[in-house]
């Protein structure tokens, strides 16, 4: 059964990363969670999608934080807001979480201003109190950049897992667009399974930090000998849905055949799992033949995409509405009509 993973908590219908968005996941039936892991300055992780934060929470009305205002280049990126690694806990406890995608999602954006930043153990203690087993897909964010800060992720995360009893707990798995940091969390037997994030294209942080220019490639650590080698370090590999999608004609898939997608296949025959991201309803995130009228925040033809996706045989997807993932897998499942 592919598994639903709530993207950022149930992200569509409330704030990424909030209390809020969490708690409506696992009341949605999400198997798993995924939360994005971030330094603050005395190194308690935070559930943050980046670590500059002037979009995802109300920093910028602190006139207290105005002067932390600055500019940094991450991964190759150059970002100018407020980033976590200059905030001390207690500071960004007095932080409220706003919707990322306002204009798109703005029954989600009147919850602004409810709920505050959580660390990583208030999101292992919402696991611990839930109904039912929840799965933990936590992924460690800017590896090697916080690692020359001196944020050493891997340690900072060990630790942290130590401290609420998860290091070794069934539900964890670790995810991360680095290799080294999956290595890392190996060598020092962390539990849980670990899986490589891999973008359409460009090349690891990681890798470009050794090898400049010469850094392999995500596309080719896609190769039969790649995902081979891959499948001797970790459980799995995610991708995004237009590498896992490629060469599907989004026409022509029905809603009740298979799908096949290369990267599924030759993944599994190298004995890897395959999870994708990210599934998200609105016309604005789907294919062009699967969008409905003009507006690109309404939804469009999501079920057919979803259902489709799951058809490949994939082994979890991660949603921003795990409800909705969760409607279409049953889709799924439904056996074709006889002939």
């Amino acid at each position: 059964m592919t598994l639903v993973i709530a993207h950022r908590g149930a992200s569509g219908h409330r704030p990424e990363h909030s209390r809020s968005a969490y708690a409506l996941a696992i009341d949605q039936g999400c198997d798993a969670i995924e939360p994005d892991l971030v330094p603050t300055r005395d190194g308690v992780l935070v559930l943050r999608h980046e670590n500059e934060i002037s979009g995802t929470t109300d920093v910028a009305d602190h006139a207290e934080f105005a002067d932390r205002r600055t500019t940094k280049t991450v991964d190759g990126h150059t970002l100018t807001g407020w980033f976590t690694e200059d905030f001390t806990w207690a500071e960004l406890q007095t932080l409220r979480t706003r919707e990322r995608l306002p204009e798109l999602r703005p029954a989600s954006a009147a919850h602004d201003g409810t709920d505050p930043v959580l660390r990583l153990e208030d999101l292992l203690a919402i696991l611990d109190d839930a109904p039912r087993p929840v799965g933990l897909v936590a992924e460690v964010k800017h590896a090697t950049f916080f690692e020359r800060a001196g944020f050493p992720m891997g340690e900072l995360l060990d630790g942290a897992l130590a401290a609420a009893g998860w290091r070794q707990d069934e539900r964890l798995t670790v995810e991360s667009f680095e290799k080294g940091v999956l290595r890392d969390l190996r060598a020092r037997r962390t539990g849980g399974r670990l899986v490589y994030l891999q973008e359409a294209r460009g090349s690891a942080a990681d890798e470009v930090a050794v090898h400049g220019s010469a850094a392999p490639s995500y596309a080719s650590e896609r190769s039969d000998e790649a995902l081979a080698a891959l499948a001797g370090e970790f459980h799995g590999i995610s991708v995004p849905l237009r590498t896992l999608m490629a060469g599907v004609d989004t026409r022509a898939v029905d809603d009740r055949g298979p799908v096949r997608s290369s990267i599924v296949d030759r993944a599994h025959a190298a004995g890897l799992a395959v999870f994708t991201w990210t599934l998200r309803p609105e016309n604005r995130f789907l294919p062009a033949p699967l969008r409905r009228g003009g507006d690109l925040a309404a939804d469009g033809d999501w079920e057919r995409w979803f259902t489709s996706i799951v058809r490949t045989g994939v082994d979890g997807v991660f949603a921003d509405h795990p409800d909705l993932a969760i409607a279409a897998r049953s889709a799924a499942s439904e056996p074709t009509s006889g002939t």
